[in-house]
């Protein structure tokens, strides 16, 4: 269930909640629940980001293994192949650094 899906389940319980003839008391322990549904499925949002960009950083260090490769080339490689191969490579380093970096962006700023 994404952090999305959980919001809406939440209100939607809300507004079920606010339309029950419930005392109170009843009301706000229901209320507290449900909040602490949403601060633990947050929790669980955040982990899932950070091992997210963790394992993007993995990614990163399995790709510059394979780019120590370039230190062995010369420009008159006779496998002119080789370049664009190992440019790819550059590439999909880009591609995992903004994956991370987008996990990272995506845990929440300020805990509760």
């Amino acid at each position: 269930m994404s952090g999305a899906d959980s919001a809406r389940m939440v209100r939607r319980i809300r507004t079920l909640i606010d339309t029950a003839a419930l005392d109170c008391h009843c009301r706000s322990k229901v209320g507290d629940a449900l909040q602490r549904f949403m601060d633990q499925e947050q929790q669980r949002l955040d982990r899932h980001h950070l091992l997210e960009a963790r394992q993007q950083r993995t990614a990163i260090a399995a790709l510059l293994d394979l780019l120590a490769d370039l230190e062995e080339i010369s420009w008159s490689e006779g496998d002119r192949s080789v370049f664009p191969e190992l440019a790819n490579l550059f590439d999909d380093i880009a591609q995992q650094a903004q994956r991370g970096a987008e996990a990272l962006r995506s845990i929440r700023t300020q805990m509760i």
